[in-house]
């Protein structure tokens, strides 16, 4: 098994928080990348944030800026989305992908990434 897995999905009101994490399997190398994307109903997929390994960099989109914060686990192959002042719009299926190699410049591309997950949906409302 080579996809990784997500959890932490659920309902929860405007204004609340939830953090998601991703687990993958073995070791990450230095430019490997973990990212997050979500695709809404009738919406195509969208990046949210992506952690690369190898100097602890991060990307963000400009929607989820100073609200969302990926973070990396240090015992295993994982990143944590903490989500905070969710909206409305922040509803979506959200997945998880990785890539074993990958540039600063593409973390936010999808059709670089190789392993997906099956994703966990995120529903703000009240």
């Amino acid at each position: 098994q080579v996809q990784p897995i997500e959890s932490g999905g659920g309902l929860v009101q405007p204004g609340g928080s939830l953090r998601l994490s991703c687990e993958a399997p073995g070791r990450a190398a230095r430019n490997y990348v973990m990212g997050w994307f979500r695709q809404a109903p009738g919406k195509e997929r969208e990046f949210v944030a992506a952690y690369r390994w190898g100097g602890g960099n991060t990307v963000y989109a400009d929607s989820v800026k100073g609200r969302f914060t990926i973070s990396r686990d240090n015992t295993k192959t994982m990143t944590h989305l903490q989500m905070n002042n969710l909206k409305p719009e922040d509803t979506a299926v959200y997945s998880c992908a990785t890539a074993s190699n990958m540039i600063l410049s593409s973390m936010s591309q999808a059709n670089l990434y190789h392993y997906w997950g099956q994703g966990t949906q995120v529903t703000v409302s009240s």
